[in-house]
């Protein structure tokens, strides 16, 4: 992992605190980009977060309209969008989206970038694991590894022509992921560690939630997950350690909902050079972890100042 040798510790009060920044799209250092520059560095200099989480689409390499200019130093892209964190030397992770190696460079080349990066903790994960930026990260406490963090690489797209849409975890990475689990669990006298997971694209189930249970939030647009459900959910159900998920992908949706004793949450899109909503302020999701307890508190900051600790409740209708 290159620098990223640091340990990530709960703070002495028993807290642990996360931002997540997503679907950033930085391009070229344009007005808008500055603009999620300058959103960022307010969110770090407010909640002062232990660590930094971008969810994919750190950059945007894909077609642009006529007369825009693409993503055409996509590495250079990359280190501006991230600087928020290195210049003030928070540790942060990444897992990649669908849209930060579509041209111009490969997940592997990018996942070497990463790996220069002073504060990044992050790697590329195991090479016999589908993905470039599959994580595990330990919280340390006071007696040792108190919790945990994944990152999932979600892909980009369907590599099979019968299948349209996005990529799916693949069963490998849920291999990966059980094993890790089960060996932190037996390191924890057989206690799963409490556990929070982070990717780019929304799980099924998260249209599940937001259909079957009550949730907190926004919904403006379709749940734009994979058409094959390969079951990740249902693993970490059975594993026991994960208490929320994290994602982002659809710009406009920043609910949460809990659903097998999991609470799936979107982030709240952090830029500007992409599409949004009237009256969306753009912003990020802050996720407090406290030491011992199996649950987080999460919250959202805002680019237009407010701080929403509670979201609007939303109850599905019967059926």
């Amino acid at each position: 992992m290159g620098k990223s040798a640091r340990k990530l510790k709960f703070r002495e009060d028993g807290t642990f605190t996360i931002a997540q920044f997503t679907d950033i799209h930085w391009i070229d250092g344009s007005d808008a980009d500055m603009r999620s520059r300058a959103l960022m560095d307010k969110v770090i200099l407010e909640e002062r977060p232990d660590l930094v989480v971008y969810t994919g689409d750190v950059i945007y390499t894909g077609k642009v309209g006529e007369g825009k200019r693409p993503c055409l130093d996509p590495a250079g892209a990359f280190r501006d969008a991230v600087s928020s964190a290195e210049r003030n030397g928070i540790p942060w992770a990444v897992v990649f989206g669908n849209h930060d190696t579509e041209q111009y460079i490969t997940r592997e080349q990018l996942a070497s970038e990463v790996e220069r990066f002073e504060y990044a903790v992050s790697s590329r994960g195991p090479e016999n694991v589908a993905g470039y930026s599959n994580f595990v990260l330990e919280l340390e406490g006071k007696d040792g590894s108190a919790a945990a963090l994944y990152g999932f690489d979600t892909g980009a797209y369907s590599v099979l022509p019968h299948v349209k849409g996005y990529d799916w975890i693949r069963r490998n990475q849920i291999e990966w992921y059980l094993n890790e689990s089960r060996l932190l669990s037996e390191r924890n006298g057989g206690n799963p560690l409490p556990a929070l997971a982070f990717f780019h694209i929304p799980l099924p189930e998260y249209r599940q939630a937001w259909e079957n249970a009550t949730c907190y939030g926004n919904k403006y647009e379709e749940v734009c997950s994979p058409q094959l459900n390969s079951g990740l959910f249902s693993a970490m159900v059975e594993a026991g350690d994960i208490v929320g998920t994290f994602c982002g992908h659809d710009h406009v949706n920043d609910y949460w909902g809990e659903l097998n004793g999991i609470r799936l949450c979107y982030g709240r899109a952090t830029g500007y050079n992409t599409y949004g909503r009237d009256g969306f302020s753009r912003g990020a999701r802050l996720i407090r972890l406290r030491e011992g307890e199996r649950n987080f508190e999460t919250w959202l900051r805002l680019d237009d100042e407010t701080v929403e600790k509670e979201q609007l409740e939303h109850i599905p209708s019967l059926r």
